[in-house]
């Protein structure tokens, strides 16, 4: 049995020996699959490879030109991922997908399918035109109309014909002395797929855009809702140059290839007819395979200042209320990074923004600018952290202080003396929950009889997905899952959850947007004698909730009984 298959087409004199040896010296030099080569040079026919193949291999070929495919089977597998594979899902049978492929030996391609659509796959022999024309007529003119249509309405802000622009600004300077790279970052594809990543990622709502370089791919994924998800994988060698074009964006230096940089940009475009400005912070670090870029998108329209839209329970939100309207002490609030700590804190000083209040921030970074407060961005590298800023502020007659986070001893122990001495003192800290950040403050050095005197209230939280309301549906859980989840076994006997499943209007995703979770715990006067006592987090806690503080996870199982999350995320993100 012949093994390969210049051996099957020489056994069944489809070609010569002459027209093999000269195949193979073009596949030598321009490289591609022998069939392919073959066919290219007018040697063989193309459905004479395509069954030499399936013999071959013993897998049946077939024509994906005359078969009907179901819509719902090529929704399993994305536009990009069969133009990179060459391959067409046919149908569907079980847990099995039956896939066209045009090089049945590719592994990965089926590993990859495998784990992205969760079926097994069944691969069938076609040719690599059949598979392109099909892809085509199935998926839409994908290779010119749609990708044409896509990558215009994309970067229509940079097409001088439609009036629109895009603008850059930066706060870093830096020497551009790197004359091939800027040269390569200055090539009109390669501005165009950076203002396509920059654009598409504000138009489906993503808050970061990572591009990675890994050995044999380079990646670009977008975190949506919380969630990485990819987008698509560059041509490898476009790598150095999107860097160096990021890099000129940001006004960084495209010669320093060694060391972290950060910087920043300023972009103003169209988008549904509205001018749109997005302030990027750009972050680059050098990985194994190269220069790793995270832009976090800042975009003011997403910011919630009102307050009763960000997730509070109706008397977790009195209780915060009470606290930031106070004269004096702390109000923190905890979470761990991108759980919305940043948006909260800024709804609570705007409630607060009046002309007869002096508020001043110090913010590493400063994500937002809101007008009448004076905000303070820290530059460690000459000193001026969180308690440097404030021990200038305590000079500056202020009325509430806004510090991005207190991260050690030092800064808690001004934070607590202000809070003491007359000031308003919002802050943040990293922890699990509420009760447990009374701990933290003790473990960095703090006396319990500050803490209980100095800190009104605490709030910890999370953030989860949003169920989309265009096609959430009823999720039919035993009420044992329910029970395990926290809810009563009376409140499990009724209770409706519901749970995604995709539409239009969420991109098929079933989650459209965030909420948050809330757990406030107000410092009354029976716990600021549990904390002089050194009572543990338990008790704390215990003392907390038999005084009416709603838990993280009593906040999800609210949200979930009313349809907002599903009982899914809510276990993700909190725990009983």
């Amino acid at each position: 049995m012949p093994a390969t298959l210049d051996e099957i087409l020489l056994r069944e004199k489809l070609v010569s020996p002459d027209q093999l040896r000269q195949a193979v010296e073009h596949q030598k030099m321009h490289g591609g699959r022998l069939g392919n080569v073959l066919v290219k040079l007018g040697m063989i026919g193309d459905d004479q490879v395509t069954s030499a193949m399936s013999r071959l291999y013993g897998i049946p070929a077939v024509d994906p030109l005359e078969l009907e495919i179901d819509p719902a089977v090529l929704k399993l597998v994305p536009l990009e991922t069969a133009l990179k594979y060459q391959v067409l899902p046919i149908s569907r049978v079980g847990a099995t997908l039956k896939l066209a492929m045009a090089d049945p030996t590719n592994v990965l391609a089926m590993d990859d399918i495998k784990f992205m659509t969760g079926y097994n796959v069944d691969p069938a022999l076609a040719s690599e035109a059949a598979i392109s024309e099909a892809i085509k007529r199935h998926y839409g003119n994908v290779e010119e109309d749609e990708r044409k249509k896509e990558i215009e309405d994309l970067v229509s802000f940079i097409d001088e014909d439609q009036a629109e622009s895009l603008e850059l600004e930066a706060e870093d300077d830096g020497t551009l002395n790197l004359a091939a790279l800027e040269k390569a970052a200055e090539e009109a594809p390669v501005i165009r797929l950076v203002n396509y990543i920059l654009t598409d990622s504000v138009r489906r709502g993503a808050s970061d855009i990572h591009l990675e370089p890994y050995e044999k791919e380079y990646r670009v994924r977008y975190r949506i809702d919380g969630l990485l998800q990819h987008i698509m994988s560059p041509p490898l060698k476009l790598r150095d140059a999107i860097v160096s074009r990021v890099k000129i964006m940001a006004k960084l230096d495209i010669a320093e290839k060694r060391l972290p940089q950060d910087g920043r940009i300023m972009m103003k475009m169209m988008l549904n007819g509205k001018k749109k400005q997005i302030d990027l912070r750009v972050s680059i670090l050098p990985t194994l395979h190269g220069e790793k870029i995270v832009m976090r998108l800042l975009d003011k329209e997403n910011l919630r200042l009102d307050m009763t839209k960000l997730g509070f329970e109706a008397e977790s939100l009195a209780k915060f209320t009470r606290a930031i309207f106070k004269p004096y002490g702390m109000v923190l609030v905890t979470g761990p990074t991108g759980s919305g700590k940043t948006n909260t804190l800024y709804s609570s000083i705007a409630q607060l923004n009046r002309v007869d209040t002096n508020i001043m921030t110090a913010e590493d970074p400063v994500e937002f600018q809101l007008p009448g407060i004076n905000q303070v961005q820290m530059k460690e590298q000459i000193g001026l952290n969180f308690a440097a800023a404030l021990r200038s502020f305590l000079r500056q007659d202020p009325n509430v202080i806004l510090v991005g986070e207190i991260r050690d001893f030092e800064t808690a122990e001004i934070a607590i003396k202000a809070a003491l001495t007359g000031h308003l003192v919002l802050s943040t800290l990293h922890t699990n929950d509420a009760p447990s950040t009374i701990s933290r403050l003790m473990n960095m050095g703090i006396e319990p009889f500050l803490v209980a005197t100095s800190v009104h209230l605490i709030a910890a939280q999370r953030l989860v997905r949003r169920l989309c309301a265009d096609c959430k549906v009823v999720d039919d859980k035993n009420p044992q899952v329910l029970i395990d989840a926290g809810f009563t076994p009376a409140e499990a006997k009724t209770v409706k959850v519901y749970k995604p499943k995709g539409c239009a209007a969420c991109n098929d995703r079933g989650y459209k947007g965030r909420v948050g979770l809330y757990e406030v715990m107000e410092i009354t006067d029976d716990i600021r004698e549990l904390i002089l006592v050194g009572a543990s987090t338990i008790e704390l806690k215990r003392k907390a909730v038999e005084q009416g503080m709603i838990t993280l996870r009593r906040s999800g199982l609210i949200k979930a009984m009313n349809g907002v999350t599903s009982l899914e995320e809510v276990i993700r993100e909190t725990v009983l």
